[in-house]
């Protein structure tokens, strides 16, 4: 009997043991770093300067054209994008975040721009204005795609479309949108343009495409072998290197185009022509979205080698507010640039995009100062003229200079006991080390009419102007040792 005590009593341990380990598993896990989501990425501060700069370009590109900025939901139904971009896409059928809400609604995280945006023009009962209407967009997608170099499961784009318009002016005039874009950041490109035409000539060409890929079955990638027979045209848009040999002999949809489609595509070459942009005339791209039609074309670095990742493209797309429940035979053309691709190419070109600026610091020491300068910053803030920074935080007169000496601010503003008594503040050259006492009350326009100076290359007296300086531009001796700490801290830097 006490032999099986004696066996249970062990047994009872060793599970016992077990379930202590399972919790401290479970406890390791628990407190297990978390990490980003795979395919989605930070961007951090060190990082924002040349999203921002981006950002800038764009939006200046959409004053300079005439489009205004549209916000559409980042969710929207799938239904959108599988009237609008194409059944048997590969965003479709492989890259869609998508899901069943609490209401039963079928969801999608938007993949593209372009289809939210015309459900928009057609929703919104745009066909009515003006014609055409242009949009600007900006802000991120998101696809289910296998990670890498330049492909993230979020990424961002950034966009125009103009819906309403059939003019050839117009795919040229947005080509050359993309274009300087590009240029405007620093980044040569070359332009690849194509026409895929309208349906009608596509049908002919399937017709040959599909005939010429089948004698060379065997050698396609088993997606391609699936796209021979339900969406021919993908065969060109193929990543893989064998499926990429094959295509080098297929047949050029260009031989395909009816007069229409080769009149159209015609104009758009001679804009570009006249324009004098770099492009070359590629008859196998096709873009990876069914709505396009007529002229596509795609941007690419000039030292982009290997071709795998395309900056931004885009094209006509003439049928798709058809498709999506709007007028029928609504023109439109748009194009959307790939902010991931085009941030990654700045920075292996070392591109400079130059830091913040801020040109001045307010620095303080004591309770009293610190509320003045509080007070200060809040009133020069808004000025229009200068940035200004701080870091009331810090209680240490020498830790803010260095601060401010770390920002290269032109001045920095330094208000102690002293200063808050006679309602001054003492202005510092942070370049020459030379600092003056100015009224409290003429601080802005002293700052500006100095600022000013040093934006025109000139060199800074501060011994001028004396009938305008409330002091000399040395602080007395006598003054410094008033300061207590202040002036320790200021002989320090």
């Amino acid at each position: 009997m006490l032999k099986k005590k004696a066996i249970i009593s062990q047994k009872s341990n060793k599970t016992a043991e077990r379930k202590t380990g399972k919790a401290v598993k479970k406890i390791r896990r628990a407190k297990k770093n978390i990490a980003t989501v795979t395919g989605m990425r930070d961007i951090l501060p060190q990082d924002q300067k040349y999203w921002e700069k981006v950002r800038q370009v764009a939006k200046q590109i959409s004053i300079d054209y005439g489009y205004d900025r549209i916000d559409t939901p980042v969710l929207e139904l799938t239904e959108l994008f599988v009237r609008g971009v194409g059944a048997q896409t590969d965003i479709v059928e492989k890259e869609m975040f998508s899901f069943t809400d609490q209401g039963g609604d079928n969801l999608v995280l938007r993949p593209e721009f372009t289809a939210a945006a015309v459900r928009a023009y057609i929703q919104h009962g745009m066909l009515n204005q003006i014609q055409p209407v242009k949009f600007f967009y900006l802000g991120p997608l998101f696809r289910h795609e296998k990670p890498q170099s330049g492909r993230y499961r979020q990424f961002f784009q950034f966009g125009f479309e103009a819906i309403g318009e059939e003019n050839p002016a117009l795919d040229a005039q947005l080509i050359l949108m993309g274009w300087n874009s590009l240029n405007d950041l620093g980044i040569e490109s070359v332009i690849q343009v194509n026409s895929i035409g309208c349906m009608s000539c596509r049908e002919e060409y399937k017709k040959v495409l599909v005939k010429y890929y089948k004698a060379k079955a065997k050698l396609l990638c088993e997606s391609c072998k699936t796209r021979l027979t339900k969406n021919p045209l993908r065969l060109l848009d193929c990543k893989e290197s064998g499926c990429q040999e094959l295509k080098d002999d297929a047949p050029q949809i260009l031989d395909y185009l009816d007069d229409n489609c080769k009149e159209h595509f015609m104009k758009v070459v001679g804009y570009l022509d006249e324009l004098d942009l770099p492009y070359v005339l590629n008859p196998y791209i096709v873009r990876g979205l069914d709505y396009y039609n007529r002229t596509i074309f795609e941007y690419w670095a000039i030292d982009d080698v290997e071709g795998k990742n395309a900056l931004g493209g885009g094209g006509r797309y003439d049928g798709l507010v058809t498709m999506l429940g709007g007028r029928e035979d609504t023109p439109a053309c748009g194009l959307a640039m790939g902010l991931d691709r085009i941030v990654a190419k700045m920075r292996e070109k070392n591109i400079e995009v130059p830091d913040k600026r801020v040109d001045v610091f307010v620095a303080q020491l004591g309770d009293a100062a610190k509320k003045k300068a509080m007070l200060m910053y809040e009133n020069l803030r808004p000025n229009g003229s200068f940035t200004i920074a701080q870091a009331f935080h810090k209680d240490s007169l020498k830790k803010q200079l260095e601060l401010a000496n770390k920002m290269k601010v032109k001045f920095t503003l330094i208000i102690g006991q002293k200063e808050v008594g006679e309602g001054t503040i003492m202005l510092r050259d942070m370049q020459g080390g030379v600092q003056e006492v100015i009224d409290f009350n003429k601080i802005e326009k002293e700052l500006k009419k100095r600022l000013e100076k040093y934006r025109e290359g000139a060199v800074i007296d501060l011994t001028a102007d004396e009938e305008e300086k409330e002091s000399s531009t040395e602080i007395p001796e006598e003054d410094v040792a008033d300061l207590g700490d202040l002036g320790d801290d200021l002989a320090a830097v």
